[in-house]
């Protein structure tokens, strides 16, 4: 993991472990290496800048949300906040790293001073014409790709060692080419490749996309053997594949790097073609930038006795903002309430039963029981010789002001959905049906579970709600019904007993919880009351039974 937390300020660069992060809370990435995004996977939920091609690659590779990703124009100065209310900001300027596609280099320019942060990068006299660093600017603080930081480690140029790699392929005409690489980085090379010998050049379909958006030269394909050069991973570069393609046709392998590699087969070539600075190189830049602290960004190979000659005056701690320090000390682990809020939003809602509190609607409960024995006086006829009704019909029936329109919806006939469950909820409670907010949902759960309407809480503008017993919804777990005609929503034998709760008075029923004690009150009740009808004419009172 090559990455650093910038003391004295809120700046992370290329590092991703936000247990370890401390005060960090701007964090930037300088290219998609994986060695510089190690932590950093699609759970990544704080805002990241980088340059737009690493911006493209972290989408669509690593699966990071857009949202948490800002894209900085490279060659441009940006102006970042460095607190929550904007009293302190800082200025950040990317330059190309010619690294690999996407990287850069970033130059921090605020209260801590001025830091510069190379990242992986080869360096070139043209760095120090960036109008950024041309102006003679001091630079506190560089940190530095110290990769190939050895005195004793002698590297050619890139422009040599792309000779040596073309010399090697003419040695060999009638030899297909195949040049092992990393996931990202070396397309120029590649590039150049091909018009020195006017091939296509075979890759990935995920690496043909990229150089896609380079504007490279036009060729490049995902065709097979469209052409004698093929990048292939580094790792497929082994003597079992020799063996194999040159079954096929003559083929010599080449490896880029300056990496110490041991060659296990005679027609696999090293070549030390880097894209990490060589150590002249690295003294030629500390030596123009003159800055008063090198620091490593590979923290296992120490470099900076090598410039203690080329460094400028020392540099004191800085002072930090009170906002600032505000800002740093603020909680990085607990999400903000706006987080809270998207994250609820986002999760899909549970299935089941709710059941409104007695004690919130004794109210309510009491303005239906004496609605329901208005009713009940106005019933003629013996209620065991009812005709069998669909329970909300009957509802609807009996209490229309309480059947609005979503009850008519929210129990839809069809054959797609599940075969009701007959269950009795507790009295004194109410359920309410109501449709399932898709936003809420993943896209698959509808499809694949099947689910039914959620049952909420009923809780209408207009404060009305539905008490007692709702004798039946659709139980989660029931076998999808197959017949293509509509089902009723309760069997016949239960219509007739939905009907007798509907028309039971609410302070007949004992408080038990327990749906064969409800069931024995009520057939008591009707009983009673079914025989006062036919014999007696002596005033019923059928509280007194209870």
């Amino acid at each position: 993991m090559n990455g650093v937390l910038i003391p004295h300020t809120p700046i992370a660069v290329d590092f991703w472990s936000l247990r370890r992060a401390g005060s960090a809370r701007l964090f930037f990435l300088s290219h998609m290496h994986s060695d510089h995004t190690v932590g950093l996977s699609s759970t990544w939920a704080r805002p990241l800048y980088c340059s737009p091609i690493s911006a493209f690659l972290l989408h669509r590779h690593l699966q990071v949300s857009k949202r948490w990703i800002r894209a900085l124009e490279v060659g441009e100065s940006h102006v970042l906040p460095l607190d929550e209310i904007g009293r302190e900001t800082m200025t950040v300027t990317l330059m190309d790293a010619n690294h690999c596609p996407g990287s850069v280099m970033f130059l921090f320019e605020g209260y801590f001073g001025t830091i510069l942060y190379t990242g992986d990068f080869r360096y070139t006299p043209s760095m120090l014409r960036e109008p950024a660093l041309s102006v003679g600017k001091q630079i506190h603080t560089l940190y530095l790709d110290n990769t190939n930081c050895n005195p004793a480690l002698h590297l050619p140029s890139q422009q040599e060692a792309a000779q040596q790699i073309v010399e090697l392929i003419r040695k060999h005409p009638q030899h297909d080419v195949k040049i092992g690489l990393y996931s990202l980085g070396k397309e120029s090379l590649l590039e150049q490749l091909a018009l020195e010998f006017q091939t296509w050049v075979v890759l990935s379909p995920r690496r043909l996309e990229l150089v896609q958006l380079l504007g490279l030269a036009d060729v490049f394909t995902a065709e097979e053997k469209a052409g004698r050069i093929q990048a292939v991973s580094h790792v497929d570069i082994c003597p079992s594949a020799m063996l194999r393609w040159n079954q096929t046709r003559p083929t010599i392998a080449i490896l880029p790097t300056s990496r110490k590699i041991h060659s296990s087969h005679p027609n696999i070539h090293i070549i030390p073609y880097s894209d990490h600075s060589s150590y002249s190189e690295l003294r030629a830049f500390v030596t123009a930038l003159k800055p008063c602290q090198v620091l490593p960004i590979v923290s296992r190979q120490p470099c900076r006795d090598y410039f203690q000659d080329s460094l400028g005056p020392g540099l004191p701690v800085p002072l930090i903002p009170d906002s600032v320090q505000q800002y740093m000390s603020s909680s990085s682990g607990k999400p903000s309430a706006l987080c809270l809020l998207e994250r609820k939003l986002r999760r899909p809602r549970t299935q089941g039963v709710v059941f409104e509190s007695p004690e919130e609607k004794a109210d309510r409960f009491q303005a239906d029981r004496d609605a329901k024995k208005a009713k009940n006086h106005n019933l003629s006829g013996n209620p065991e010789k009812q005709p069998s009704l669909h329970p909300l019909r009957a509802k609807k029936q009996l209490f229309p002001e309480l059947c609005s329109k979503e009850w008519e919806e929210a129990v839809p006939l069809s054959e797609s959905q599940k075969r009701v469950t007959v269950l009795t909820a507790p009295l004194g409670f109410s359920v309410h049906l109501r449709p399932p907010e898709k936003e809420f949902l993943p896209p698959e759960t509808g499809e694949e579970t099947g689910a039914g309407p959620h049952l909420v809480p009923r809780g209408d503008s207009d404060g009305s709600a539905v008490s007692g017993n709702l004798p039946t919804w659709r139980g989660q777990d029931s076998p999808q019904s197959h017949s293509s005609k509509a089902v009723p929503l309760l069997a016949p034998e239960f219509s007739g007993l939905a009907l007798k709760y509907l028309l039971t008075p609410l302070n007949f029923f004992q408080a038990k919880f327990s749906s064969r004690g409800f069931d024995q009150q009520m057939e008591k009740y009707h009983k009673s009351l079914l025989k006062c009808r036919r014999g007696s004419t002596a005033s019923f009172d059928p509280a007194l039974q209870f």
